[in-house]
């Protein structure tokens, strides 16, 4: 009976003293978590890996030994060697329009950027919406990316169509294109979208204080470790506008939109860049549009080529001309001709080492120092053919 009297007895207190401790600090950790959205995400395991410089699989990153290789040259890029980015920052930013109902597909798009790059750099984000955004979309962005973020709602007048527009006209064109086919042909929102983009995102209050931007959207991937800074590379080397992808656009939904830039153009020359890229949007010497664009659902670029006297003015006149309600006239093709027409070819860049992806599309670059998680011969990536077509030698944008 003694013994197991003895094995029984109470542990001495010098040990009871830091279970009792522990026990403590494990009860005012769940009361922070459940009482302060601050606390959580910071305290939250993707916090923590972000911290320690871990990846999303929770291991650390291998390290290249070997500069990031040059990205191939072609003819309106002559200087791209991207070892030359100087050490500081770009002051710039990341923008994401989207809805409070994208918001699992943006923490996809948010946790690829951030993987491959962001976690070394912490830019901020900028999120704007039609709609205020939801506080669990506030939660759940801010929570998973290393740099601030800051929400703006879009205003009325610049998301909804101008009072020039035709209504009754408007709802039978798009009518039309739904009768044929045409894609989000009947959409008054994605017009919204196209002319957003197009025209003012960039004028936003919250995006005011950078130079420059790099669009996300949802449900896109990064396949590649981006080790230099984009951005910087952007700054240090006089860029105004990177792209990745460039394809032809519906012919359906932009019907007019070359006759009406060659409008402008007539009346005001001086805009156009000497030299410029009219021979890539056209094969004709500027008589018809050959509708190579590139595709803006991936773009760096900077801020004051938005902002500039001759896209403010081109967007303008193509607003008042009605084509993004009567037609169905993308940001993408906007953003392509002025780009074209508006700078010189050395400032608008080709990021072949940026592996990307937007269903269906992608691009996988066949050269790159990087570690890439994608394969160069699919058949939806934008490679040789396209690089060969911007170089002259084919009527090609990309592998459709």
């Amino acid at each position: 009976m003694s013994s197991r009297l003895a094995g029984s007895r109470v542990p001495p207190l010098r040990f009871l003293a830091p279970l009792v401790a522990v026990v403590v600090l494990v009860a005012v950790h769940l009361v922070a978590v459940h009482q302060s959205d601050s606390y959580a995400r910071h305290a939250s395991v993707q916090s923590l890996k972000l911290t320690l410089g871990l990846g999303s699989d929770g291991m650390i990153p291998l390290a290249h030994d070997a500069a990031p290789s040059s990205p191939t040259r072609h003819s309106w890029d002559t200087d791209t060697d991207t070892s030359l980015n100087s050490s500081s920052r770009a002051n710039a930013a990341f923008v994401i329009l989207a809805r409070n109902s994208d918001v699992w597909e943006i923490l996809d798009s948010i946790r690829g950027i951030e993987d491959r790059f962001n976690r070394r750099y912490h830019y901020p984000y900028v999120f704007l919406n039609d709609q205020p955004f939801s506080d669990e979309f506030k939660r759940h962005t801010s929570g998973i990316a290393s740099g601030p973020c800051s929400y703006g709602l879009v205003p009325k007048e610049h998301w909804e169509e101008p009072d020039w527009i035709d209504e009754d006209k408007a709802a039978v064109e798009r009518q039309k294109m739904a009768d044929n086919k045409v894609i989000y042909g009947d959409s008054r929102t994605y017009r919204r979208m196209c002319r957003y983009q197009s025209g003012w995102f960039f004028r936003h209050p919250l995006l005011a204080q950078y130079d420059y931007y790099w669009r996300i959207e949802p449900s896109v991937k990064f396949f590649c470790d981006i080790d230099y800074d984009p951005f910087v590379y952007m700054r240090d080397h006089g860029k105004k506008y990177g792209w990745t992808i460039s394809l032809y656009e519906y012919e359906a939904t932009i019907p007019t939109l070359w006759d009406v830039t060659k409008e402008f153009t007539a009346a005001h020359p001086e805009y156009l860049a000497s030299p410029n890229s009219l021979s890539w949007i056209s094969s004709d010497n500027g008589t018809t549009y050959n509708r190579c664009h590139f595709w803006s659902n991936f773009e760096i670029g900077a801020l004051d080529f938005l902002r500039s006297e001759a896209y403010v003015e081109y967007f303008a006149h193509l607003d008042r001309s009605g084509g993004f309600s009567y037609e169905r006239w993308g940001d993408a093709p906007v953003h392509s001709i002025a780009a074209a027409l508006f700078l010189k070819p050395e400032e608008v860049h080709w990021f072949h080492d940026i592996g990307y992806r937007h269903p269906p599309f992608q691009h996988c670059p066949k050269d790159s120092a990087s570690r890439c998680g994608c394969n160069p011969q699919d058949s939806n990536n934008f490679g040789t053919d396209a690089e060969r077509s911007l170089q002259g030698d084919s009527g090609r944008c990309g592998a459709l």
